[in-house]
């Protein structure tokens, strides 16, 4: 009896799965394709392999082996795009910028999400309504804390009780900021990062380990200001990051009394900074009651309707523009 011949006396479907199958001296060696089977179903089907073939006339032994393809492994993660939200210094509204870009990014179709990498003044959480939430850990990283205008987010305010202060030295803010950055962020593919004030170990870090395909600089009108903005775009081309352009915040006051304009931080520096350095001007930002108290009741002015919306979506569709340009998916 021959190879085929024995082949033959087993079932349809069991035949199928027979890769090869060799007679020698009457031994018969059979190699079976076992992808998909349950590992008893495994067993049962070399048991009746070995009756079946064993029952045939000449045959002595019979020695069965299970290979199957191993499964393919799951796609890598894709990397968010990191754009950092920087100023030379606090106070400037660096954090409402970035939380309400982030909204209107989103209303854009873009999946966007949120690292409040300020680990001394977090604020995060309370402009994008998550405050008191904790972030769940997997596979020793942190999972993003989802908020309800749909923009995931991880900050220090999630990990320590409100009010405590932390006393920490500048490497434990720049690998806290690691840790928030290295997270499960599944499918967002925009990553904005709201930067502490300044130029210290967060943003040494941040360079080093994820280096931003882009930078967005804040500061309002005034000349000490624009001073220190000036040092952080400094820090982010020395980096060889792309700065993506400046926005100038608090930018005219409407008195909702009479209706006046005034510029109590003064007007235009940053645009004339901008016409200076060759830096975009990204747009205007006005200080507004209105967006103080959506900022603290958790309901970003991006999210509704009015000139502050506005302001914030011409600004964000700026840099929506400059991310389909390509520059960002090179730089990272």
């Amino acid at each position: 009896m021959d190879e085929q011949a024995l082949k033959a006396r087993l079932p349809d479907s069991v035949a199928a799965r027979v890769q090869s199958i060799k007679l020698t001296d009457g031994r018969v060696t059979l190699v079976l394709d076992a992808a998909g089977l349950e590992p008893e179903n495994r067993d049962g089907l070399e048991s009746a392999v070995k009756q079946i073939i064993g029952e045939a006339e000449g045959v002595a032994e019979v020695r069965v082996a299970m290979v199957a393809d191993k499964a393919p492994a799951p796609p890598a993660p894709k990397t968010p795009i990191i754009i950092a939200v920087g100023s030379g210094k606090g106070g400037v509204g660096k954090s409402t910028l970035t939380a309400n870009l982030a909204v209107a990014l989103s209303r854009m179709g873009r999946n966007v999400g949120v690292v409040d990498a300020d680990v001394y003044g977090p604020s995060q959480p309370t402009i994008l309504n998550n405050k008191g939430e904790k972030p769940e850990a997997r596979d020793d990283k942190l999972v993003p804390v989802p908020s309800p205008h749909g923009i995931p987010l991880l900050s220090m305010g999630h990990l320590v009780e409100p009010g405590k202060a932390l006393a920490w030295r500048g490497p434990m803010a720049g690998n806290a900021m690691a840790q928030l950055v290295d997270a499960h962020w599944g499918d967002t593919e925009l990553l904005l990062i709201d930067l502490p004030p300044g130029t210290g170990d967060v943003q040494l870090t941040m360079l080093s380990k994820f280096k931003p395909a882009g930078a967005v600089i804040v500061s309002t009108p005034q000349d000490l200001a624009l001073i220190d903005a000036q040092r952080a775009a400094n820090l982010f081309d020395s980096g060889k990051v792309p700065i993506i352009g400046l926005v100038e915040n608090m930018a005219g006051y409407t008195c909702p009394h009479c209706g006046e304009v005034s510029d109590p931080f003064g007007k235009g520096g940053v645009e004339a900074a901008s016409d200076a350095t060759g830096i975009p001007f990204l747009g205007r930002i006005p200080l507004a009651l209105e967006i103080r108290e959506a900022s603290d009741a958790g309901t970003p002015p991006a999210t509704g309707d009015g000139p502050a919306r506005d302001s914030f979506h011409e600004v964000a569709k700026r840099i929506s523009d400059w991310l389909d340009k390509g520059p960002a998916a090179e730089a990272v």
